[in-house]
Formats: structure tokens, C-alpha cells, sequence
């Protein structure tokens, strides 16, 4: 009788350990479920690339002249997967379920577009990547890779379901988003940048227009001919940006920053020098003129007294010119001068009308190339505070800018105007533009390391060698026929 007492009174403690232990495994300060609004915050925070970035030196605007604040060399190594982005991506349409929102609803809808913009990002700088079998946790820990053309498949039909599905809610009057700190929970807004994105990756697709699987020319040549089913941005006012403000999101240079950075970053010839070039007005709000061209005696509203630094140069001769005055600061009243800067532009509307432009260009749909390579020019002045009034018709006359006849010439016009535009904008897509087309031509030398060749791509993360070994090795294989995760590689894309 004793031990059977003694049993229960065992039972009865053991029942409430374990009472306790469950109640203790719940985190009091990490809820188990949170709103979609608060989780889709956090997705359109992943989206955001910032401006006077190492990517922005890779895109070659700016360059460092001192080793503290880092240099201009291409020797990459490893990145990481967006497989964190893409759950919680999986997780804000669990949640918007759960709180009982209709299978139609707006997280589900972004949800795809994000889908495509995080595994398309992943793609544009790795080549092949996990997506079939990606996401799904302890059911698949080796996931296979996809090919890159798969990965863009997929992302495109994201991107048709996602218009489609914005449209229905739209119809019905739907206003159940919140959390969207860059459109403000604009559904017809994010509908606009859904199609402009669309745009871009066909565009990105350039090289493979006779892929009859893929469809390009028929795909671009649908969202432009119906602007009813597909609508696009028709002014800056739609661009996905990222706004800054005082606290916490400060402009990255600002008055904070002038007494570290300001003498020891400068700006790039390759972006520049092509500004000058051009006789552009960009040239005198985006830069400072180089201090010796002001002593021989030109004056700051001199083109020739504005000169960018060659990426490819040593850190050494480079800091030595910046120190003598030979190269152009980053403007000090425009970017120095607030903490609020200028907004930052993740997908925008100057980038759309050369990426219709070049379409055009290319015989891929009809229209009037011109109209919108102008149009693309007059928006990045605008965003910058160029006076299109008063200042556009002296540029547009000159040979070098106005659209030529020649349409070989016009593409690289088109081209290069839309690298001007992405000064500081849209994260990797001037990288990506001249890695596709070679325009323009990213300055190499010693400074950019690499044995003087621009980077063609990263390599993948180093965990993949030892817990997905075989497909890694694999899809190294497949890509560059070699078994070398060389960033020197060619992708897909570009081949």
C-alpha cells in the first residue's frame, strides 16, 4: 500500500513537471503567432538595398580612398541564401489566414511578388539556387538545385498571379493591408511595381529572346499593349522607395558622418566623368568640383572642374589625388547636408521607360523608342532637381544625348542613361545591366583586385560543401561545367 501511495504521489509530481516544462517552453517575450502587418514589414525592410552602399561602389558611383571605410575590390567570396526572407514570406500568408483573412487577400498577393523578388536577387548573384525544394524544413534538408531558367519561369508566373490577384482585391474595394511604409498601403500602387519588376526581368532576359519555352517578346509585348489588365507606373510618385527621416533611419551620409567620411570617399569617373562627358546637369548636384581645378582658375559651374577617381587605381594613389584635390568629393550641401537625403528607389519608374525603351529598341513591341528614353532622362533629373524647364533643350541638342538614328547607337544611349539613372538606386541592377550588356565599361586595375576583371558572380555559402554536398556540387557542374565555385564563371543569364 505504501508503494502505491508513493507511486502516485511520483505520478502526480512527474504530471507536473511536465505541466510546467510545456508552460515554460512558451517564450512570454516571443509570441507564437504575430499579425501578418508586422511580419510584412519586416519582408519589405529585406527588399530594401541602401544607397552609398559597397554594392553602390561595385555598381562604381563612388569610390573609398581609404582602407578603414574599405576599397573597390571584386575578390568576393561567399553569400548567403535568402531562405530567412522567403519563410517569413511563407509565414505572413499563414498568418494572414489564420486571423482569418480570405485565401485572396493582400500578404498572399505581395507574398508571390516577394517570392520572386528574393529568389530572383538570390539567382542574379549565384546563378542556380534551391527552389522546388527549398522551404520545406525537416521534410528536405538537401534540396536540389534549380536552374537558373527555372528560377526565372517560376518568378515570372509568380508575378502574372500576383497582378491578377491585386486586380480582384482591388475590384472589390479591398483595404485590409497595413504595415507598407513605402507605398502606404497602396494596392494599385503595388500592383504598378508587380508590373514594372515584370518588365525588368524580361528585360534581364535580353539574351535569351529566341527561348521559344520562355516567351519573352510575347510576355513584354502583353503588359505593354494592355494597360487595363497590366498597369504601369506613370510618374515618380509610384516608385517602391525607402524614405528616410531623422530617427532612426537616417540618410547613410549626413552631417553626422561629414568629419569621418567626407575627404575619404569621392566620386567614381565611371559614373562621373560620363555626367561631364555629357554636359549634364546631374554633374554639379551630385558633386563637389575637385579643389585643384578650382585653383588653376576654373569656376564650380565648369563641367571640366569635375573629376571622378578610376576604380581600378591603388588605395595609395588614389587618397594621394583625393588629398591633393585632383578628384570630386560627394556633393556636401546634397548629401552631407540632412539626415533625410533623398529617398532611395528600389524598383522605379525612370527605369521602367528605358526598360520599354530598350524593348523597343529591339524590336520586341511597337512604339516610339525615343518618347520614353526621354521621358527616363527628364525623370532621374527630376528625382535629382535637375530643371527640365530650363535646361533640357541645350542638352537634348547634342549629338551625344539626343536619340540617334543609328540603332545600335541608340541602345547604348538607352544604356547608358539608364546606369545614370541608377545612381543610388535599385541595389545591384546597374551591376547587373552592364554585366548583361557591357555598357558601360567598369574601370579595372590593381584597385579592383580580382587579377583586374570585374566579378561575375558569388560563390555560394560555405555550408552548402558540407551539409548539401551533392547537389552543391552538382549544380556547379551543370552551370560552368566544372566543379569550381568560381566567380569568374559565366551564368546562364549571360551566356
Amino acid at each position: 500500500m505504501k508503494n502505491i501511495f508513493t507511486l502516485l504521489i511520483v505520478l502526480a509530481i512527474s504530471m507536473a513537471s511536465c505541466q510546467k516544462f510545456d508552460a515554460l517552453e512558451k517564450d512570454p517575450n516571443h509570441p507564437g503567432t504575430v499579425p501578418p502587418s508586422l511580419i510584412f514589414t519586416n519582408v519589405l525592410y529585406g527588399t530594401y538595398y541602401a544607397p552609398w552602399s559597397d554594392v553602390q561602389k561595385w555598381n562604381q558611383f563612388w569610390c573609398s580612398n581609404y582602407a578603414y571605410y574599405g576599397d573597390q575590390t571584386y575578390d568576393w567570396t561567399n553569400i548567403h541564401f535568402n531562405f530567412t526572407q522567403l519563410q517569413n514570406v511563407k509565414q505572413m500568408s499563414l498568418e494572414a489566414k489564420r486571423v482569418g483573412l480570405p485565401d485572396n487577400n493582400p500578404y498572399s498577393a505581395l507574398g508571390k511578388f516577394f517570392n520572386a523578388y528574393f529568389f530572383i536577387d538570390m539567382s542574379m548573384r549565384l546563378g542556380d539556387v534551391p527552389l522546388t525544394d527549398a522551404l520545406k524544413g525537416l521534410e528536405n534538408t538537401q534540396p536540389k538545385y534549380d536552374t537558373q531558367k527555372a528560377v526565372f519561369k517560376q518568378a515570372l508566373i509568380w508575378l502574372e498571379e500576383a497582378n491578377n490577384d491585386l486586380q480582384l482585391l482591388i475590384n472589390k474595394g479591398d483595404n485590409s493591408l497595413t504595415g507598407d511604409f513605402m507605398l502606404g498601403n497602396n494596392l494599385s500602387k503595388w500592383q504598378k511595381v508587380v508590373n514594372a519588376y515584370k518588365l525588368r526581368l524580361l528585360i534581364t532576359l535580353s539574351k535569351k529572346e529566341s527561348d521559344s519555352e520562355l516567351n519573352i517578346k510575347s510576355q513584354f509585348s502583353a503588359v505593354i499593349s494592355n494597360p487595363t489588365k497590366y498597369p504601369l507606373m506613370t510618374s515618380l510618385d509610384d516608385n517602391l522607395k525607402f524614405t528616410f527621416n531623422a530617427s532612426p533611419d537616417k540618410y547613410p551620409i549626413n552631417p553626422d558622418e561629414y568629419g569621418k567620411t567626407a575627404t575619404r570617399n569621392n566620386m567614381s569617373a565611371t559614373y562621373l566623368n560620363t555626367l561631364v562627358a555629357l554636359r549634364d546637369p546631374r554633374t554639379f548636384i551630385v558633386a563637389d568640383p575637385a579643389a585643384a581645378k578650382i585653383k588653376s582658375g576654373l569656376l564650380p559651374t565648369d563641367f571640366a572642374a569635375y573629376v571622378g577617381a578610376f576604380s581600378g587605381e591603388s588605395l595609395d594613389d588614389m587618397s594621394v589625388k583625393m588629398l591633393d584635390g585632383q578628384y570630386s568629393p560627394i556633393s556636401k550641401n546634397h548629401y552631407y547636408g540632412s539626415y533625410f537625403g533623398e529617398p532611395c528607389i528600389q524598383i522605379g519608374y525612370a527605369e521602367m521607360c528605358f526598360n520599354i525603351a530598350e524593348a523597343i529598341n529591339r524590336g520586341w513591341v511597337n512604339g516610339n523608342a525615343e518618347t520614353y528614353y526621354v521621358k527616363g532622362i527628364q525623370a532621374s533629373w527630376t528625382f535629382h532637381g535637375a530643371n527640365v524647364d530650363t535646361q533640357w533643350t541645350a542638352y537634348y541638342t547634342q549629338n551625344s544625348v539626343k536619340y540617334s538614328i543609328d540603332n545600335q547607337v541608340a541602345l547604348t544611349q538607352i544604356l547608358t542613361q539608364k546606369y545614370l539613372a541608377f545612381f543610388q538606386n535599385s541595389g545591384w541592377e546597374a551591376y547587373n545591366n552592364a554585366r548583361r550588356t557591357g555598357v558601360p565599361t567598369f574601370l579595372t586595375g590593381v584597385g579592383t583586385g580580382n587579377s583586374q576583371r570585374i566579378a561575375k558572380r558569388w560563390q555560394y555559402p560555405s555550408s552548402e560543401r558540407t551539409t548539401n554536398s551533392v547537389n552543391y556540387h552538382a549544380a556547379l557542374t551543370s552551370q560552368f561545367g566544372a566543379d569550381t565555385d568560381d566567380i569568374n564563371s559565366e551564368m546562364w543569364i549571360n551566356k
